[in-house]
């Protein structure tokens, strides 16, 4: 009877400890950017002719800039889209033809200036690749042309300028 008892107990231990042996134990993390986006101009659209919206300065626009603080040179690239869609506009009846630009308007590192013959660009979007620390400006032109021969109608139009920074 006893070696019984003791048999059984032995297996319900052996169980026991197989039930223990399955554990999940959760590992957790934050990891910090090290590329930082700002605003520093906000853009103004200029209304140089009844059918076009500018933030060409001759046009009595302002470009917006957008300024990079990267603190680890070559891991990141800046990508910033010019609008090609307003936000927020009158109802309008027919296309809108957009146009724009970004560049380098300014860097904390004179090696910096490379990057404006470096860029890529297509449809709206140019990429740039930060290959050193410290901080840029970008400036963003933006044109829109409204329809064949007609006049944009009254009101407020607002558009945006997308910058993202994306992890190499």
């Amino acid at each position: 009877m006893f070696k019984q008892t003791l048999t059984f107990g032995a297996i319900g231990m052996v169980c026991s400890m197989a039930a223990a042996s399955a554990n999940n134990t959760p590992i957790t993390g934050n990891v910090s950017s090290k590329c930082s986006i700002f605003t520093d101009t906000i853009g103004v659209y200029g209304n140089p002719t009844p059918d076009e919206l500018s933030t060409k300065t001759a046009d009595g626009g302002i470009d917006p800039v957008i300024r990079y603080d990267v603190t680890v040179a070559d891991k990141y690239k800046a990508k910033i889209s010019w609008p090609n869609s307003f936000s927020t506009s009158p109802s309008l009846s027919d296309a809108v033809n957009w146009d724009g630009e970004t560049t380098v308007k300014s860097h904390s590192v004179t090696g910096m200036s490379a990057y404006e013959a470096a860029k890529v660009e297509y449809e709206n979007v140019t990429e740039f690749d930060l290959t050193l620390a410290g901080s840029t400006w970008f400036s963003v032109e933006s044109e829109a042309t409204y329809g064949v021969g007609k006049s944009l109608p009254g009101g407020e139009y607002k558009a945006n300028v997308v910058a993202e920074c994306i992890a190499d």
